[in-house]
């Protein structure tokens, strides 16, 4: 069997109301997070047994949607800084039965941070990736130990690993992404790996 073929055999086990909108969505110019990137996100769910669940980026919120699914006792608070994003989430939560496990926020991060209070056992980051290290500090105090902290996208078209040339363009934002790749690493208070599914996904566990 080729590697395709095997990669084919991964298809996450969720809702077929999901696994449809997902598919739906995967031409878009902001497509749904790789099939592995989700089933890696399902599987720490499903290891975490979240009650509160934190989500920076809910686009229109599947990867939200996926993991109440998998979780079936915990709670979604997830920030979406598109107008247009929020409101197809809030449609497609109320669609599949979730909305009231689910507190939808409207509004930029870096803002919405701040105010929150938690403790929150798993943190899913998709937002903007030049925030991610500005996120860092309250991401941190969010979360309770033992917790997860799952960020996405941390080696964006092999260029924050340097094995793809930067564009010119592109150049602060790969920047901005190897400053939170080093500071999770060098953090005493995390425990970090980085796992090449999809565009790279930072794991980290706070210790204390």
């Amino acid at each position: 069997m080729s590697a395709e073929n095997i990669r084919s055999l991964f298809v996450p086990r969720v809702d077929g109301r999901i696994l449809k909108m997902r598919e739906e969505r995967k031409d878009r110019r902001d497509p749904v997070c790789p099939d592995e990137v989700l089933n890696y996100l399902l599987l720490t769910v499903r290891a975490v047994s979240p009650e509160n669940i934190l989500e920076i980026g809910t686009a229109e919120g599947l990867s939200g949607a996926a993991m109440l699914f998998e979780a079936p006792n915990a709670r979604l608070s997830t920030i979406e800084i598109d107008e247009e994003r929020y409101a197809a989430a809030k449609e497609n939560f109320a669609a599949l039965g979730l909305s009231d496990r689910v507190r939808c926020i409207l509004g930029d991060a870096a803002d919405v941070l701040p105010a929150l209070a938690g403790p929150f056992d798993l943190i899913f980051l998709d937002g903007p990736k030049a925030q991610y290290v500005h996120y860092l500090p309250d991401l941190k105090r969010l979360l309770r130990v033992g917790g997860v902290l799952v960020a996405d996208d941390v080696l964006l078209y092999g260029w924050v690993d340097g094995r793809v040339p930067v564009p010119q363009k592109r150049r602060s934002l790969a920047e901005r992404i190897r400053e939170y790749l080093v500071a999770v690493a060098e953090d005493e208070t995390l425990i970090t790996s980085v796992l090449d599914i999809g565009e790279g996904v930072a794991v980290s566990v706070k210790r204390r």
